[in-house]
This record gives structure tokens, C-alpha cells and sequence, in this order.
């Protein structure tokens, strides 16, 4: 990474950026102390455990481990590498990075995601000059014109259109020098299946690019103007596409998303276009496919704990169906969400063509809570006959089940009991089916699948862990630390290794935790050292004098102990134990002539 993105680039970056201003855009931050608090957007949770310093410039989840500087959350959240992510934060913040006169080696780091980026944008470029200064474009301009969006957003949101034919962009791609196989990578061309050669994915349709929350064009959806089929064409996965976890305007949606709190969820790409045409810019589409948790996470992070989600589906049966496979992973999620189903023949698109944003708020306001749509739709399909009421708890036996509050879960068999006249005990009874059929594994069986590895911590690793954690909070002990050789008589490499890091690192100029945890490439040791840098300790000069004399004891114990344990086995006789002792002792005095040596 170093050889095409400078030390003094990457120190340049770190200065100017700031971790709380970037986890605010996707995560709702609240301030208590000295940091700042939220929803963890790596893993579901109700009660905020995220923590980020702004002294400090790391963060720390004491929900799920993750943890790290700035770099470490843009390459976790946004699945980038180090040398995307320090290139997408010198975007933001107007920091120069060597792009020409690079060796070749240095040509070579430049990552294929980093290409497929910049060939999407000159695809990008492509289509819209086709729309709008092609001829072969008036057709697609009429036909969006037609459809109610005005210029304003065909602009805004970068709109295309693919001229019908094999190899236009194809011919295009070509006389910009770029490979091809970088386009196929893309999902811009697909291989003939006779003969060799390619041809283009998106003919005669209009596009729509796909943006990722920080303005990276991720992909295409492509759009006929026809009954032809099939309607609508994505991108396909690529290595920087992904359509379970992306969301359609999610970078113009994403700053209301935050003011108001509120999410529209809708399907379509015009759908999208006219809720924010109509000034609902807080919507976002998925693409062609049912929402995941990965979308709920993202949502959640910016509407923040209390927010809430409003899914406007289609009228039609399979607007209905979409609605209900969506209950199960908002309850998961712990994101609040409402259905609103539109009135028979409408999806947003044309209801609000039709009847304007007023009435569409107004509608809005009347969005069923996900279990009392459920519940109703399941009593209209149905009916409240004896066979109809055993098929509505079974439907909703699985929404019921995905409740993870027992609260929450007992309030919706409540209301389903009454709604459909049936006693409570005997819902609860069959929801708790599936719960107790989930037999608990053995202790033993547990182990060998892993589920129970974590080991035991004795005092000696509890002392070394406060050791490290006295000197990433208070570092005018690190020299005392050093001289003194301690880390020579730890025992865990891990903690030893991240001591040997802070005497390094934070003893030089301008070190600091967030340039100790960019030395590091495992994401494991990053998030340690955050933890431990964000615990509540407090410290004072006596007490970590106090500290370091009870660790130095304890070594000295450490090493009685062992010279008793000898001492014994000789006297006992037990040759196999002496000889499994002094292995240990010898070891241990390797180990510390190695560490001195390595310094």
C-alpha cells in the first residue's frame, strides 16, 4: 500500500478526517460524556453498545468486537480494502494522491475494484450523452418525459439511455483503451455463447446508475420502454455490486433519512424517482430483490433506534407477498417498520401522478404496525372459521417466533388472540413449539463444535490486559514501562505484542492510538486495542505505579512457583514431570532472550 499511497498521505488524511463526522452519515450518533454512542451497524441490536471517541479517532462495539480508527470502519462498512478506503476518504476531503507517473509495480496496486469504479463512470458518461445529445436518445427522453420526470431529475439522477444494437458501449469501451475483461468483471458486457467476443448487457433501455451511500457508482438497472421482457435488468454481482446489500438512491436519500427519522421503502426505480421528485427524498428502492438484513442494518443506521420504516408496496398480490417475506427481517433487525399497501391499481409512482404528495402523506399516516398488517391480511385471506383460524396462526407463527423481546412477543399474541376470538394460552403454546424442539447441544458436543472455545482467563492475563490498558490511557508510563523491559514477562503474545507496539508507536512524534492501529492488518487486533483503549479506567501516576510493582510480583510468584514445582519433581523422583518443568523453564528464558534481542 505504501509504495502508491505515501506515509505523509496517509498521515494527511488521518488529520484531516474526522471519525465521528463519517460514522454519523450511517450510524445516528448520540453524545454521553466524552464520547459518542449508537446502534451498532454490524450487528442487530436495541440497546446502543457502538462507542466512538472523537479524542481518540477510534471506535468500539462492546456488543460484537468490532473496533478500529477511521480506516478500519470505511473498510468494514463499505467492504474496501486499506488503499480504497484511504482513496475514498482523500476524495472526501480534497487530499491529492499519486494517480500518474506510477512504476509498474506501483500501476499493479491499483485495485480492480478501483478500475470497475472508474469504468462505471465512463459508462455512466456514455449513457447520458446518448439521452440527451444522441438522436437515437429521443426516443428514451420521450418516454421519461411521458413518464412525469422532469429534466431536473433526469440530471440529478445521472439517467440514461442504451441505444438498441449488440456493441455500442462495447465499441465505445474499446476506443477508450480499456480491457474488456475489466468490462466483463463490470457486468457491462456478456461473452457470446458461439464463437468469441462480447456483446453489450443494456440495449434499447434506460438506465438508471446505482450509487452506494458515498456517491460510488456500483452498477446499472436497465429499464424497457416496451412490454418486452424482461422488464427490468441489473447489474449482475460484480466485485463491487452486491444487490442484498445495496439500495437504489440511498446517496441522495440518506441525509432526510437522518433529519426525519423515517425511511420510505419502495420497489421500483420510477417509484423511487417520483417519491423524490415529489419532494419525499428520504425513499429508497431495493433491486429486484426482497430486503435482507444487510438493508435493515444500513436503514437502522440512519433513522437511528427510534426511527421508522414505511414499506409502500404494490396493491397487487405480489406487492402483498413482498410486504409479508419483510416482517420477519425487520423484527430481526429491531427496526421499527409499517406496510402501506396503496389502493387497488397504484404503486407510488402512479399514485402520486395521480393524487399528489398531500394525499399520499395523508395515506401514509394510515400504515398498518407489520404484525397488525399480517394479522389482517391473514383474516381477509383466510376468514375466522374454525379451519381459518388455525391457518392464521400458522402463518404467523414464524413472524411471532422472530420477535426477539419476549414483551413485544407477548402484546402480539395478546392482540391476535382477541382479534380472532382464540385463547392466548394455546397461540403461546404453539409458537413455542419450534423453541423447545431446538434441543441444547451437550457441553462436550458444544466444545467440539466450537460454540463454547473461549478460554479461560487466569490472573496473570487479566494483570497483563490492565497493563496494556493502563498504557494506551495513560502513555507517561510507557517510558517507565520500557525500561523496566516488562513486556519480556508477558505471556500472552497478543497483549505482548500490542505493548511492544505502543512503546513504539505512541513514543514517537504525533503517535496516537488511531496511527498505533493503522501499523496492524488484522481487524481482530484492531478492535482489541480499541476495546481496551475505550474502557472506563481511571488512572493517576500512583496507581500505575502501584500496577506495575503487582505485576512484577506476580512474575516473581510466576517464577517461584515454576522453581518449587522443580525443586519437587527431583525430589520425588518423577522424572517425567522434571523433564516437562525444565522444558517449560527453558522456554521461558529462550523466549525472553528473544524478545530482548528483538529490540
Amino acid at each position: 500500500m505504501a509504495a502508491y499511497i505515501p506515509d505523509d498521505k496517509i498521515l494527511s488524511i488521518k488529520n484531516a478526517s474526522d471519525i465521528v463526522d463519517i460514522i454519523s452519515e450511517s450510524v445516528a450518533l448520540r453524545r454521553t460524556g466524552r464520547n459518542f454512542v449508537g446502534l451498532c451497524p454490524f450487528h442487530a441490536e436495541k440497546t446502543p453498545s457502538f462507542t466512538v471517541s472523537p479524542d481518540k479517532q477510534i471506535f468500539y462495539c462492546f456488543g460484537c468486537g468490532a473496533g478500529g480508527n477511521i480506516f478500519s470502519f470505511v473498510m468494514k462498512h463499505e467492504g474496501l480494502s486499506f488503499p480504497e478506503a484511504a482513496r475514498s476518504l482523500a476524495r472526501r476531503y480534497g487530499i491529492d494522491l499519486p494517480t500518474r507517473n506510477l512504476s509498474p509495480h506501483e500501476k499493479k496496486k491499483l485495485t480492480e475494484r478501483e478500475m470497475i469504479l472508474t469504468l462505471n463512470k465512463e459508462a455512466m458518461a456514455f449513457y447520458q450523452d446518448c439521452l440527451i445529445r444522441k438522436p437515437a436518445g429521443r426516443q428514451g427522453m420521450a418516454y421519461l418525459l411521458k413518464r412525469g420526470m422532469n429534466k431536473s431529475t433526469i440530471e440529478d439522477y445521472k439517467l440514461g439511455f442504451a441505444p438498441e444494437g449488440w456493441d455500442h458501449l462495447l465499441r465505445y469501451i474499446r476506443s477508450r483503451k480499456k480491457p474488456l475483461d475489466l468490462a466483463l468483471k463490470a457486468g457491462l458486457i456478456i461473452p457470446r455463447k458461439s464463437g468469441s467476443g462480447f456483446y453489450d448487457r443494456f440495449r434499447n433501455r434506460i438506465t438508471f446508475p446505482i450509487f452506494d451511500g458515498q456517491n460510488q457508482l456500483l452498477g446499472f438497472g436497465g429499464r424497457v420502454m416496451d412490454d418486452a421482457l424482461p422488464k427490468y435488468l441489473n447489474s449482475p454481482d460484480t466485485p463491487v455490486y452486491n444487490k442484498s446489500h445495496s439500495l437504489y438512491g440511498l446517496h441522495r436519500a440518506r441525509q432526510q433519512c437522518r433529519k426525519t427519522r423515517t425511511v420510505y421503502v419502495v420497489e421500483g426505480y420510477f417509484d423511487l424517482l417520483a417519491m423524490h421528485q415529489f419532494g419525499m427524498q428520504n425513499t429508497v428502492a431495493t433491486l429486484g430483490t426482497a430486503l435482507t438484513a444487510s438493508h435493515v442494518q444500513m436503514l437502522k443506521g440512519y433513522v437511528g433506534s427510534q426511527g421508522k420504516s414505511i414499506l409502500v408496496y404494490d396493491s397487487d398480490q405480489a406487492g402483498v407477498k413482498a410486504a409479508q417475506r419483510s416482517v420477519t427481517v425487520f423484527q430481526k433487525g429491531l427496526l421499527e417498520a409499517r406496510i402501506l399497501v396503496l389502493p387497488k391499481g397504484h404503486d407510488p409512482d402512479s399514485f402520486l401522478m395521480a393524487h399528489g404528495p398531500e394525499k399520499f402523506l395523508l395515506v401514509a399516516e394510515k400504515a398498518m404496525h407489520m404484525m397488525t398488517f399480517m394479522v389482517e391480511t391473514a383474516v381477509e385471506k383466510y376468514g375466522l372459521g374454525i379451519d381459518g383460524k388455525v391457518r392464521i396462526v400458522n402463518d404467523l407463527k414464524s413472524a411471532l417466533l422472530a420477535i426477539d423481546d419476549p414483551v413485544a412477543r407477548s402484546l402480539q399474541v395478546k392482540y391476535l388472540a382477541e382479534r380472532i376470538d382464540v385463547k392466548e394460552s394455546a397461540i403461546l403454546q404453539k409458537v413455542r413449539q419450534p423453541i423447545q424442539n431446538r434441543t441444547r447441544l451437550p457441553d462436550d458436543h458444544r466444545q467440539k463444535r466450537g460454540t463454547n472455545a473461549t478460554p479461560v482467563r487466569g490472573e496473570t492475563y487479566r494483570l497483563e490486559q490492565k497493563m496494556v490498558t493502563m498504557m494506551l490511557q495513560f502513555p507517561e508510563m510507557v517510558e517507565v514501562i520500557a525500561q523496566r523491559q516488562l513486556m519480556d514477562n508477558f505471556t500472552d503474545p497478543l497483549l505482548a505484542d500490542v505493548g511492544r507496539g505502543i512503546i513504539e508507536n505512541l513514543g514517537k512524534a504525533g503517535g496516537d492510538v488511531a496511527s498505533l492501529l493503522s501499523q496492524w492488518d488484522e481487524p481482530e487486533r484492531k478492535a482489541a486495542v480499541a476495546r481496551l483503549c475505550l474502557a472506563d479506567e481511571h488512572w493517576d501516576r500512583s496507581g500505575c505505579m502501584n500496577l506495575i510493582n503487582q505485576f512484577e510480583d506476580s512474575t516473581r510468584r510466576r517464577d517461584n512457583v515454576l522453581l518449587k514445582r522443580i525443586q519437587a519433581a527431583e525430589k520425588n523422583g518423577d522424572q517425567d514431570l522434571l523433564a516437562e518443568l525444565l522444558k517449560q523453564k527453558q522456554h521461558q528464558a529462550l523466549e525472553r532472550m528473544g524478545k530482548k534481542g528483538g529490540h
